[in-house]
């Protein structure tokens, strides 16, 4: 079985999603160093700079990361990622995903996604999305682009404690006919 190509180059009108590089840590840090962008997720200090420098050095070492830039300025303003395949289930999860503050209010989220799903949905026919579950936010952001939320209870480990998520999914055929779909 060929792995999927876990970061191609993904151009929308507004951004265009590259593999993360060494070299974008200035401009990721910059990106994330705003306690606001944090405020609702589980890791509320990732604004830290060590704690950002750990959260960076993941993404290089995933092999599946993205640097968004914005195409307009050409300045980087945040990241996202794949991660847990599953050829036999037909699933990966989309995530890790944070933008500058100044480019909050749906359009650009909107874009990235519909990027990332595109190319999800070219090897998997579901996409799962894990948000804290206190991160109202970020799940208003999931209901806008047609997440559906999973049944039940799920936690990761962050450390020594166990952090409560919750888990929307967007199937392929959702997709098409969705917030997604072409006019």
């Amino acid at each position: 079985m060929n792995m999927p190509d876990f970061q191609p180059i993904l151009a929308g009108i507004l951004v265009t999603l590259r593999p993360v590089k060494s070299d974008d840590w200035e401009g990721l840090y910059a990106a994330a160093s705003n306690p606001n962008i944090w405020a609702d997720h589980p890791n509320k200090n990732r604004f830290e700079k060590e704690v950002f420098r750990a959260f960076f050095d993941d993404a290089l070492a995933s092999n599946s990361a993205f640097t968004i830039i914005d195409k307009t300025s050409n300045a980087i303003i945040g990241s996202s990622r794949y991660h847990a395949y599953s050829h036999e289930l037909s699933e990966v999860e989309i995530g890790w995903t944070f933008i500058a503050c100044e480019y909050w209010g749906g359009t650009y989220n909107f874009e990235i996604k519909r990027l990332m799903l595109e190319h999800a949905f070219s090897f998997a026919k579901t996409a799962l999305f894990w948000v804290g579950k206190e991160n109202y936010r970020s799940q208003k952001a999931m209901k806008k682009i047609g997440g559906v939320l999973r049944a039940g209870d799920y936690y990761k480990m962050d450390g020594q404690k166990k952090v409560p998520y919750v888990i929307f999914e967007i199937k392929y055929d959702d997709y098409l006919t969705g917030p997604f779909a072409q006019p």
